[in-house]
């Protein structure tokens, strides 16, 4: 079904129309300086689209969540877990409803993490629930920076791939992003370069100016026009509106920002007790008088001589611990606990390492665990060991230790799907199905599966043999054991069980 809003008027006064359809398909890039009317034009796009499609918000100022009043979207306050913006995400894709993350209040590196755990539970739903959702993102460069700022690595890392999912990825599973920013050379162009639709609005540098007449096919010499552009006037090219460039002018809205720009507001007249009214305090405030500490007692003479003329000092006590000793067998024990009750939670399998280890630091609080919190990196490898199931006298024997040690060398996403494999192999017990191995790689695709062993095959560490009946054994030459033929085609038993626990 084709559906063509409105978004405003060409200079000859003639309506401009936007294929929301071909929109979902080919996303949008909106570009204009602080004050060009950027709001305005993402406020005309969420009301005119709101009766045809799903919308999600990204909205860090939280001036979108005045459209809750008019249009029903409900407010989702960031001031959340990760985990718990992540399992809401999911439930919104599989209601279908309308939302605002609301982000205010919170400081910039919070912000990333909260809009990427929210993102990503979006991008990870059930293929059941990829219903079209258009996700809007204001001030886009504050999760997509180009550059390293003053937040940490891993939290620029996580925002980057979630709007880098968002954009190159996320069309196939119906989320179509709409992404808006004050600068395109503080985007990152991976994130920038996936839109087909652009409204460039006013803008005054120079490498901005070329940026955006590049992108809109225009010439060196026409990039001048956009800083003529006024308040709310945007030129648009994409297959969404308009083959060639078109300046527009973006209609009226519905609702209101709770913030607006500031007006001029004439000076109270002038008092002549105004030297009074700043230097007095006022009746409701409270005077501390300032106490400044005794000078200390002079030290007597005749001690200042004993004091020097002692010959063996005194034996310093022994400084006695701030701390509590940690029990490292203990501590060992809890984070092993804690690790198994990730790993067989059915959900985790498919939430992303940053997503888990938020909840894996969560609930070691919870515990009380002592001593400082276990790196990302060793993180991800306690998770990798804990998927294959190994326990007891396999644990300690020289074939599984020589797998952990060849596992090492594999990339971090990888190694617990090798970890499985061994595992069986070294038990002797039936290889993995493609299921089971999808699932340990946090995907359902079996073809997935079947190419991670056809990588460890490349790699020389495993021989895939499929005898006449169709049943799958792996060979590990360097540990010389070998799994015991088994269906690829068989369901994932664990994950069944644990659904049905």
């Amino acid at each position: 079904m084709k559906v063509a809003i409105e978004m405003g008027a060409a200079p000859g006064g003639a309506k401009v129309p936007l294929d929301l359809e071909e929109l979902l398909a080919t996303r949008l890039l909106v570009q204009g300086n602080s004050g060009s009317g950027k709001s305005h034009l993402l406020r005309r796009l969420l009301e005119q689209s709101a009766p045809w499609v799903q919308q999600c918000v990204i909205d860090p100022e939280g001036d979108f969540v005045t459209l809750a009043d008019k249009f029903g979207h409900v407010v989702v306050d960031a001031q959340r877990t990760e985990a718990e913006l992540t399992r809401i995400a999911g439930r919104i894709r599989q209601h279908r409803v309308s939302v605002v993350l609301n982000l205010e209040g919170l400081d910039v590196e919070q912000q990333m993490r909260g809009a990427a755990a929210f993102l990503n539970g979006m991008f990870d739903a059930e293929r059941d629930f990829w219903y079209p959702v258009l996700v809007v993102v204001d001030e886009a460069q504050l999760f997509a920076p180009a550059v390293a700022g003053e937040v940490s690595d891993e939290a620029r890392r996580t925002s980057l791939g979630a709007m880098t999912n968002l954009m190159c990825r996320g069309r196939k599973r119906g989320l179509a992003g709409v992404i808006a920013t004050q600068r395109l050379a503080k985007l990152a162009k991976n994130v920038a370069a996936e839109a087909s639709n652009f409204l460039m609005g006013r803008t005054f540098l120079d490498i901005d100016m070329a940026r955006a007449a590049d992108l809109l096919g225009m010439e060196r010499r026409q990039a001048e026009m956009f800083r003529d552009l006024q308040r709310g006037n945007f030129v648009a090219l994409g297959p969404a509106m308009s083959r060639r460039p078109l300046p527009v002018a973006i209609g009226a809205v519905e609702t209101s920002a709770r913030s607006v720009s500031p007006k001029l507001t004439p000076l109270p007249e002038a008092m002549e007790d105004a030297h009074e009214l700043i230097f007095t305090a006022g009746p409701e405030e409270i005077q501390r008088p300032v106490r400044r500490p005794p000078p200390p007692a002079p030290t007597p003479t005749a001690d200042i001589i004993a004091q020097l003329s002692r010959v063996v000092a005194e034996p310093v006590p022994e400084a006695q611990p701030v701390f509590p000793l940690i029990d490292e067998t203990e501590r060992e024990a809890a984070i092993a606990k804690v690790v198994k009750e990730i790993v067989e939670d059915p959900d985790a399998a498919f939430r992303s390492d940053s997503v888990l280890y938020q909840d894996f630091l969560v609930r070691c609080r919870i515990r009380r665990v002592q001593g400082e919190p276990l790196p990302l990196a060793a993180f991800r490898r306690r998770i990798a060991v804990a998927k294959s199931g190994v326990e007891g006298e396999t644990a300690h024997s020289e074939p599984w230790l020589q797998a952990l040690s060849l596992s090492s060398g594999l990339p971090e996403d990888v190694q617990g799907v090798f970890l499985i494999v061994a595992q069986a192999a070294v038990t002797s017990a039936p290889c993995p199905s493609d299921a089971a191995l999808a699932r340990a790689y946090g995907s359902h695709s079996a073809r997935r599966a079947r190419r991670l062993l056809a990588y460890f095959e490349e790699q020389g560490l495993v021989v895939v043999r499929t005898d006449f009946h169709g049943k799958r054994s792996v060979a590990f030459p360097d540990l010389g054991c070998e799994t015991a033929p088994g269906d690829p085609d068989a369901p994932d038993h664990a994950a069944t069980q644990q659904a049905a626990e």
